[in-house]
């Protein structure tokens, strides 16, 4: 794992994923490609000072586009990334939201 990138890149706020941190305990976020388990595991405990408990990774691959121009049709492809389900122990919670209230 190289020292320079950050291993934790965002958290993943979808409707889904915002149900099951309500109801599981289950936050997710985007990792870098590089990272495996432990190190995610050990990021999210220090940035967030919590408890995991579980970990899972997937890689989700990216997808293929395609746009009309006035030159023909333009091909390309969104990148390739990794994404990280946390399971924390029960009764911790991390708030993406605090300070944002108005």
């Amino acid at each position: 794992m190289k020292k320079d990138r950050p291993i934790l890149i965002r958290p993943i706020l979808t409707e889904k994923i915002l149900n099951m941190q309500e109801s599981t305990g289950v936050y997710a976020f985007v990792v870098d490609k590089g990272a495996n388990k432990i190190e995610v595991k050990k990021a999210v405990e220090k940035k967030f000072d919590v408890t995991v408990d579980n970990v899972r990774t997937l890689n989700v691959k990216g997808k293929s586009k395609r746009m009309n121009t006035r030159r023909g049709i333009t091909r390309g492809r969104r990148s390739d990334w990794k994404k990280a389900i946390v399971q924390l122990r029960k009764g911790d919670s991390i708030d993406f939201f605090e300070g944002s209230g108005s």
